[in-house]
């Protein structure tokens, strides 16, 4: 039962992972989050019924519990670039991203270029984050925008703040040259056929668990009601 529930959760989380990541099929500039799992460590049983007086411990034999997920990381491959047109539109050609002044005045970091322009003619996401120029100072609306590109030398530290946006406590690169094109937007990088792959592949293996149970259930009905009556 401790293994079939151990199982459960896994799919559970996996279920979870995978439909937030189809959520997100067609959101700009969107990376999708996998997870990666590990099998547990195999426990050693025992009991105290070996000997002459059948009290000495007797080692029985090892068991694993099962699989657990053992962490997550950021697919960091980019998406395909789509033509807007429209001039407050954004896409980074390269390995960086968009540096964004949240409201508490910490910076986080996107491949989403979709911005718009606020009272003072400055770029600022769709949320209304003031969107960091190169100077450390708000981008206003020009012909040529200079935007604090940054790259990340390991993305997979890379924390999840929701919307698109990542926060690190690693350093970070300026790039000096980046290569920004206005007019387009980055697409997710989610591909639609490989999570319905994964999705189907979940559901097969809830349905398998599910039998498992099914039949655990039984075999134990059978020995409460019908072995102990005996």
């Amino acid at each position: 039962m401790d293994t079939i529930e151990q199982s459960l959760d896994v799919l559970l989380k996996r279920q979870e992972n995978t439909s937030g990541n189809i959520a997100n099929v067609n959101t700009t500039g969107y990376q999708a989050k996998q997870l990666f799992q590990s099998t547990l460590k195999e426990v050693q049983f025992v009991n105290h019924q070996g000997g002459s007086t059948v009290s000495e411990e007797q080692n029985i034999g090892g068991f694993t519990f099962g699989n657990a997920i053992d962490g997550s990381y950021i697919d960091s491959s980019k998406g395909t670039m789509n033509e807007t047109g429209r001039a407050t539109d954004f896409a980074v050609n390269s390995d960086g991203y968009f540096t964004i002044r949240m409201n508490d005045g910490t910076l986080a970091y996107t491949r989403n270029g979709n911005f718009k322009l606020n009272d003072q003619n400055q770029y600022v996401t769709q949320e209304g984050y003031q969107v960091v120029g190169a100077n450390g100072q708000a981008v206003s609306a020009s012909d040529n925008p200079d935007f604090r590109i940054v790259n990340i030398a390991d993305e997979q530290q890379l924390t999840d703040a929701g919307n698109g946006y990542y926060t690190t406590n690693q350093n970070v690169q300026i790039d000096a040259n980046p290569n920004v094109m206005q007019g387009y937007l980055e697409q997710s990088n989610v591909s639609m056929s490989d999570e319905m792959v994964t999705l189907m592949q979940t559901g097969r293996e809830f349905e398998a668990n599910q039998k498992v149970l099914s039949s655990t259930n039984e075999t134990l009905d059978k020995a409460v009601n019908s072995l102990g009556k005996v």
